[in-house]
């Protein structure tokens, strides 16, 4: 009831803001509320304030900067800078400075990312199954640094390459929690490791940031090797996704969305494993509840775009965490829906209030979560 009730609250505030935005200044007034088909470039200052099961509120600071290498073509993805800065209820932070490059006609598209993060959280086992009696606080510290680039050969079609190197370090804040007995767990102190690998990119979107229409599939192989104290580690994380977007009407979409993430070797890193659940996809369960080598999830999110400035959307979907084969018995459920407030219309750019539900698990509540997000689901 209390996130449903600040939900609501965030939801007024936004609606009251843009009813009386005239008495606002001129600067305020051009981030948030005015139309702008100029196609010039924007810089938007935000109060950061975020939810998710596994942190609560987040709040802090952030700022997006966004922009067209090529004003003239329309078919130009826009391109941007985005930073943040914050704390959480559950005493974790982090912060975070990313960007996205395309450069005229989308010949060519770079990103880069680096981010630290201090975040204290709930484990739980490795499984598709774990229990919330499982759950043990332990302590956890990620540097990434991250670099791709992809190159366009064809209309739709981009070959390119990934690159980064990844730090973890973790301690257990419980000395009888199953994070220190339980013998399976690899690498419980963290590790080093180096990656690099190729990326395929197919898209043929109408625009990268609200799409009506189209197909995007990403994929890349990063191949892994450990650092330091465990440089013995070698293995390799594979991504795949697919999503596709049907217009229903001028004012309805319909978004498919499939990923399968596979941790590659003879090694099994928990850190390194696919977790499920966020802000993107089985939105409602705490991510790290569910964690294992392999990971298949599967979503529909029906859009429904209210007026040029206000959306609503909801979705289902399903997905599992396994070791080594699937079962359809294992399928969890997601479900739920949202808002959307489009700051800058010309750009597609909003931000995102979604509430989703889980699993029931005999004996715990139902697996739920609200989320306070950036952008679209996917």
């Amino acid at each position: 009831m209390k996130k449903a009730l600040l939900l609501f609250i965030v939801l007024l505030s936004f609606n009251q803001l843009y009813a009386q935005k005239n008495i606002l200044p001129r600067f305020v007034r051009r981030m948030f509320f005015e139309k702008d088909s100029s196609r010039r470039s924007s810089f938007i200052v935000l109060p950061a304030l975020t939810s998710a099961p596994e942190t609560g509120l987040e709040f802090g600071g952030s700022f997006l900067y966004s922009f067209y290498t090529d004003t003239a073509n329309k078919r130009t993805n826009v391109s941007s800078i985005f930073g943040y800065a914050t704390a959480t209820t559950k005493g974790q932070n982090r912060m975070s400075i990313g960007s996205s490059y395309w450069t005229p006609s989308n010949n060519f598209h770079y990103s880069a990312n680096v981010s630290y993060i201090n975040f204290p959280s709930d484990f739980y086992g490795i499984g598709n199954n774990t229990l919330l009696a499982y759950k043990d606080h332990v302590d956890e510290k990620r540097f990434k640094l991250a670099f791709d680039g992809e190159r366009k050969l064809g209309q739709y079609v981009y070959l390119g390459f990934v690159a980064g190197e990844l730090n973890y370090r973790y301690g257990d804040k419980e000395a009888n929690g199953i994070f220190t007995t339980d013998p399976y767990i690899e690498e419980k102190f963290g590790g080093n490791e180096v990656y690099a690998g190729p990326s395929f990119l197919f898209d043929s979107r109408d625009r990268n940031t609200y799409s009506t229409r189209g197909v995007i599939v990403t994929s890349y192989l990063n191949i892994m090797h450990g650092l330091f104290t465990n440089n013995n580690y070698k293995g390799a994380f594979f991504n795949l996704e697919y999503s596709q977007f049907f217009p229903l009407s001028k004012r309805f979409v319909l978004g498919l969305d499939v990923q399968t993430q596979n941790l590659l070797g003879g090694s099994s890193p928990f850190y390194l494993m696919p977790t499920l659940g966020n802000d993107e996809i089985m939105r409602g369960y705490y991510n790290g509840r569910y964690r294992d080598r392999n990971l298949l999830v599967g979503q529909t999110e029906l859009r429904y775009r209210i007026s040029d400035r206000f959306g609503a959307a909801v979705f289902t979907g399903t997905g599992e965490v396994f070791h080594d084969s699937f079962s359809f018995n294992q399928l969890k459920p997601n479900y739920g829906g949202g808002l959307r407030y489009f700051f800058d219309v010309e750009k597609g750019l909003a931000v995102r209030m979604d509430y989703g539900f889980g699993q029931k698990v005999p004996g715990e509540p139902r697996q739920s979560g609200l989320y306070l997000s950036l952008g679209q689901s996917f």
